[in-house]
C-alpha cells in the first residue's frame, strides 16, 4: 500500500539544483513513471522542500485508499560532510500521520572508509539528537511509534582478508562473515543500535563493484565487498506512550534482500517488503466530496464538498480534477479553491468551468488539497468526464 524509496550520492551539480528548486528532479520523475501504473501516487519529497540535501532523496509513495490517511508529513536534514558545511553526508528524514501512528523513515549516508566505525556512530547519534519537528506526540526521530533507518550507512567487514570474503559469496556461506560485520558487532555494545531491529544479510553483499557490471571492484584499491546498504526499524516499546497500549502497531519483516539486476552504480539497491497490522485511530478522511451530476466539456461543472472533522482549513486549500492513475499532487488537469476558510458545516460547492474540463474526458476523481497539512485530504470515487 504504501513505498517509501531513499537514494544516496544523487547528481547534484549547480545545474540539477537550479533545475530541481522549479522542477521533480529526475530520480522523483522515473519513480513517479514506473509507480503510477501500479496504482502509487508520490506523497512526498525530500528533495521538494527545503530539507533537501545534496545527494540524499527520499520519496514516499501511497495507493490512493490510504492517502488521505497520510497526514501531519515533515521533512529536515542534518549535514555531516566536512565539518557539517557539504550535504554530501549526513541524513534526511521525513515523518508522517498514518491512520494516527507516527511514522519516521531516516535516510542516512555516514562515514565512509574501514577505519571510520566509531565515526558513523557518531554521526547517527548527531542526526538524531539535532533533527526536531513540529510534533507535540513526536518531536523527534525515536519519539515516533515506528522508525525505519536506511541507506548507504557504510559498515564493512573487518578482519577477514578478501579471499575468504569473496570465497564466501561465492560459496554463499554469508553467515561466515557476520561476527565480522561492523554494524552487527557494534550492536552487542551500543544501546542505541540495540532498539533497532534488521533481518538476516542472507544475502549479497552491495558493495563495491564495478560500474555497469556484477564483478566486484577489480580497480587498484580492490575494495573489500561489504553490506553497506542497510534497512533496519525500530518500533518503540509499548508503554511509553498512552495511546500506545490503545492503538496496538506490529511489524513483520517479509523478505530482505539486495537486487544484483542494476548496474549503472558501484553499489547495488537493498529491498525490503514489511507488512503493518495496526488499529486505526481514523476511520474517515476528513473531507469528503463528490462530482454533482454528469461532467463533460460542454457545460460549468460543480463539485459537492463537506468536512467530516475538524481541521486547520485555509483559503488557500483547493480541489483538483485527476486523472485516474495520477502521479503526484501537481498532475492535476484543472483545479479550483475552495469557498472560504471557515470549515464547513454542511454541503459547500466549488464551480469548475466547461473550459477547463478535459474535452477528450475520461476517468477521473477530485481531490481536496489542505495547504496548512500539505496533503490530500479527501479523494472522491471515480466517475467518467464525458
Amino acid at each position: 500500500m504504501c513505498c517509501v524509496c531513499s537514494l544516496q550520492e544523487v547528481y547534484s551539480g549547480p545545474v540539477r539544483l537550479v533545475a530541481d528548486l522549479a522542477f521533480d528532479d529526475g530520480w522523483s520523475r522515473q519513480f513517479m513513471t514506473t509507480l503510477a501504473p501500479l496504482g502509487y501516487l508520490k506523497v512526498t519529497s525530500s528533495c521538494c522542500r527545503p530539507s533537501r540535501m545534496q545527494g540524499l532523496l527520499i520519496l514516499v509513495f501511497s495507493k490512493t485508499g490510504p492517502c488521505p490517511f497520510i497526514r501531519d508529513i515533515q521533512s529536515t536534514f542534518t549535514r555531516t560532510g566536512i565539518f557539517g558545511y557539504w550535504g554530501n553526508k549526513g541524513g534526511v528524514s521525513v515523518r508522517l500521520s498514518f491512520y494516527g501512528h507516527s511514522l519516521c523513515f531516516l535516510n542516512c549516508h555516514l562515514a565512509a572508509h574501514m577505519q571510520n566505525a566509531t565515526e558513523r556512530l557518531d554521526e547517527f547519534e548527531h542526526i538524531l539528537d539535532t533533527q526536531t519537528f513540529e510534533s507535540p506526540q513526536a518531536p523527534s526521530i525515536l519519539d515516533h511509534r515506528l522508525v525505519f533507518w536506511f541507506g548507504d550507512l557504510n559498515f564493512r567487514i573487518q578482519d577477514h582478508g578478501m579471499h575468504f570474503v569473496r570465497s564466501c559469496i561465492e560459496d554463499q556461506t554469508y553467515q561466515l562473515l557476520w561476527s565480522k560485520e561492523q554494524l552487527t558487532m557494534m550492536k552487542k555494545k551500543e544501546p542505541i543500535l540495540q532498539e533497532f531491529e534488521e533481518g538476516p544479510l542472507d544475502f549479497q553483499p552491495t558493495y563495491k563493484f564495478d560500474r555497469n557490471s556484477h564483478v566486484y571492484d577489480s580497480s587498484g584499491k580492490k575494495r573489500k565487498p561489504a553490506w553497506t546498504d542497510r534497512i533496519l526499524w525500530r518500533l518503540r516499546p509499548q508503554g511509553g506512550k498512552d495511546q500506545d497500549l490503545e492503538l496496538p502497531l506490529k511489524i513483520r519483516q517479509e523478505s530482505y534482500n539486495s537486487d544484483m539486476t542494476y548496474s549503472i552504480s558501484d553499489h547495488k539497491p537493498v529491498v525490503g517488503l514489511f507488512t503493518l497490522e495496526l488499529k486505526k485511530r481514523q476511520q474517515t478522511p476528513l473531507v469528503q466530496l463528490y462530482p454533482e451530476g454528469d461532467w463533460s466539456a460542454d457545460m460549468d461543472a460543480m463539485v459537492v464538498y463537506s468536512t467530516l472533522q475538524d481541521f486547520p482549513s485555509s483559503h488557500w486549500d483547493w480541489v483538483g480534477l485527476f486523472k485516474v492513475g495520477f502521479s503526484c499532487v501537481s498532475d492535476y488537469i484543472t483545479y479550483a479553491w475552495v469557498k472560504d476558510d471557515e470549515v464547513a458545516s454542511s454541503e459547500e460547492l466549488v464551480y469548475v468551468s466547461k473550459w477547463e474540463i478535459p474535452v477528450l474526458g475520461g476517468e477521473c476523481v477530485l481531490c481536496y488539497f489542505s495547504s496548512a497539512l500539505h496533503c490530500i485530504i479527501g479523494i472522491s470515487q471515480p466517475f467518467k468526464v464525458q
